[in-house]
């Protein structure tokens, strides 16, 4: 089992509040895996709008968690950090299955494998879980882009 990963997640992901997806790394082994944690809390901005009354987080961030635990992945396992002029974007996204919903409460947990990588692009084969069980999955694909070109 890999150790916690020590570092700040804020010198790994661009990202802050709101979208920031990722509380903490529980377990990295660079060029392999990661699993990483997502604390619901009711106090999200998307809540009272996703849905009134029944709150749901919505599929789209918790494949944005997934981005950014892979993120956080490419940069462990190359070594280095992410600067001002680098970005991460999604370039692609498949088999994406939603199974249980992820409401207030849940301890989301993301995990995400190296599928391949070849130059600037990377695929990962992503699973979220809450206490164990699947909630969605996903095959990613991310690409780095420098800005300006």
């Amino acid at each position: 089992m890999a150790e916690p990963d020590s570092l700040p997640l804020l010198d790994y992901l661009p990202q802050r509040y709101p979208l920031l997806m990722i509380d903490r790394v529980l377990e990295c082994e660079p060029g392999k895996r990661i699993l990483a944690l997502k604390n619901v809390s009711n106090n999200e901005p998307h809540f009272p709008g996703h849905f009134p009354g029944l709150p749901i987080m919505p599929g789209v961030l918790i494949l944005e968690a997934m981005a950014q635990a892979s993120g956080i992945l490419v940069f462990r396992t190359r070594g280095d950090r992410p600067d001002a002029n680098t970005v991460y974007y999604y370039a692609g996204i498949d088999k994406a299955r939603f199974k249980k919903p992820v409401v207030p409460g849940d301890r989301l947990e993301i995990e995400a494998l190296i599928l391949a990588h070849k130059r600037t692009i990377w695929k990962f084969d992503c699973m979220a879980r809450v206490d164990g069980a699947v909630v969605a999955e996903a095959e990613i694909l991310v690409t780095e882009q420098v800005k300006g070109r």
